[in-house]
């Protein structure tokens, strides 16, 4: 039983990827090109910060319309805005829920932790595309804006919050 149980979150994990599940969004390596006469999506961008991770955190431009099927990336720029080192790990997913699987990310700084020095900004780019297979779907096919939503969290060193 004690095997099943820390078996049973990273099986959930990938349970969630494989379908979607709840918002969870795929990992790709390559966009299959815009397929013409598809359409577009648009891309709302929506940023939160944990209350103990002392960030400030925001997308550049709030939404933006992407072809689908077509390669795109969106910038992020989080500040600390303490005065000693701070790691953070931002969690996402997407709504409307059944967009899911068909929202691909190749490259993102969700992927890895993040730490700034004090004071500093970075500037983090996700690079992602709509899955035409959207357009089969017929729970998915009328879905003409998706959020993708991220909240940034410390990452606990042992001793509390970074």
């Amino acid at each position: 039983m004690t095997g099943l149980g820390f078996a049973s979150v990273p099986l959930y994990s990938m349970f969630c990827e494989a379908t979607g599940l709840n918002g969870t969004t795929q990992r790709g390596l390559v966009a299959p090109g815009a397929v013409a006469g598809a359409g577009r999506v648009q891309i709302d961008f929506d940023t939160n910060v944990s209350a103990k991770l002392p960030w400030k955190f925001a997308a550049e431009h709030p939404s933006e319309t992407v072809d689908v099927g077509a390669r795109d990336m969106a910038f992020f720029t989080a500040t600390n805005t303490s005065n000693k080192p701070v790691t953070g790990t931002a969690t996402f997913n997407v709504t409307p829920a059944q967009a899911g699987k068909y929202f691909t990310k190749i490259q993102c700084f969700c992927f890895t932790q993040q730490t700034l020095k004090p004071g500093e900004t970075a500037r983090m780019p996700v690079i992602f595309f709509v899955d035409p297979k959207m357009l089969d779907d017929p729970d998915a096919k009328d879905i003409k804006t998706i959020t993708l939503s991220y909240t940034f969290y410390p990452v606990d060193s042992g001793g509390g919050a970074s």
